[in-house]
């Protein structure tokens, strides 16, 4: 009886339905195609939003070399993995989503914001193998095809067509691999990556900025009352124009998601260097007892990337009865930055 019941409700339930369908057979066909579509790209974003998964960087650098018939050198870590960010943001399902112009990428923003952190950091990285790691000193040359490179990757992230965005990062790319196989030649002595302290250093200095934005903005998702520390510490100090003593900073509600999936993304980036710098600056960091440093770095990381539990990005209060993810994400990325400034001391003793 209780399946006779079942069954009538069901026979009941479509022929509503089909009451409420237009009685002319191509206008149902119309209503059941745009159904269709709608499910097909609903299903496509949600597909196309999946975050890549990590790699192992150096043995990614291991077969890259094999492939080519080159050795692992110096450097070639550190490049190929700023070649393999690169190549993800352009190859993962979906392929580069953040100037799309047609459905579904119009509407999703969270894999758009995580491609810019990653872009920030590949940025961040070209820029410091073309200004110090490839150079002996300030009075050196500029290696060329970094020097192409860098500028590339500093293109606009939305540009739709003429060119697009996908193309200019694609020959940046391009340059990026072209270095890595004349730094991998015996007979080319012109390329070189130089893995020195201060190199190093010059580095992690952009990364400590970076992190220590991305931790404020986070922090921002509950409101804060903040205390104005930009002359702290100098009395001569002076700025442009006189700014309040305290100032009250909250993100707006539409933009914490964007700002916690920008910040997963450059985390997720930053990840991998810090395994290749590991892989290539091993010797520097043994010398000055700083390897733990790197591997307290990486964990830190490593904890910004663990699988969301929620349908969405939460926003309680600090101390409320709902999560508050920025604010978790916040404070690894709080704990990266404070190790990568304790790093950086390490290696200017």
């Amino acid at each position: 009886m209780a399946m006779q019941s079942i069954k009538a409700r069901f026979n009941r339930f479509g022929a509503a339905v089909r009451q409420r369908l237009p009685s002319n057979r191509l206008a149902r066909g119309v209503v059941v195609g745009f159904v269709v579509v709608l499910v097909v790209l609903i299903g496509l974003g949600i597909y196309w939003s999946i975050e890549p998964r990590e790699f192992d960087v150096v043995h990614a650098a291991e077969q890259h070399a094999r492939a080519h018939d080159r050795e692992l050198v110096v450097g070639y870590t550190t490049t190929h993995t700023l070649h393999m960010l690169v190549d993800t943001l352009l190859t993962k399902p979906g392929g580069y989503l953040s100037n799309d112009v047609t459905p579904p990428s119009w509407w999703l923003d969270n894999m758009p914001n995580w491609e810019f952190g990653v872009l920030v950091q590949v940025r961040d990285l070209a820029r410091a193998m073309r200004r110090d790691l490839s150079r002996s000193q300030s009075q050196s040359a500029e290696d060329p095809d970094l020097s192409r490179a860098e500028p590339l990757f500093h293109f606009d992230n939305n540009s739709w067509i003429l060119p697009a965005s996908e193309r200019e990062y694609r020959r940046g790319a391009d340059l990026v691999e072209s270095y890595l196989l004349r730094l991998s030649d015996p007979d080319n002595t012109q390329a070189q990556f130089y893995a020195r302290a201060d190199n190093l250093r010059n580095w992690l200095s952009d990364a400590e900025t970076r992190m220590g934005s991305l931790s404020q903005r986070l922090s921002a998702s509950v409101g804060d009352q903040r205390v104005n520390v930009d002359l702290a510490s100098d009395s001569a100090a002076r700025q442009s124009t006189p700014t309040a003593v305290e100032r009250y900073t909250k993100t707006p509600f539409f933009e914490v998601d964007d700002i916690f999936y920008e910040a997963r993304g450059s985390a997720w980036a930053l990840l991998h260097i810090m395994r290749a710098i590991e892989h290539d600056f091993g010797a520097i960091l043994d010398n000055r007892n700083a390897r733990p440093s790197v591997q307290q770095i990486i964990r830190e990381l490593e904890a910004t990337q663990r699988p969301m539990r929620a349908p969405f990005v939460m926003n309680g209060s600090g101390y409320g009865v709902f999560a508050n993810h920025s604010l978790v994400m916040a404070n690894y990325i709080s704990r990266a930055n404070a190790a990568i400034s304790d790093l950086r001391e390490l290696l200017g003793t």
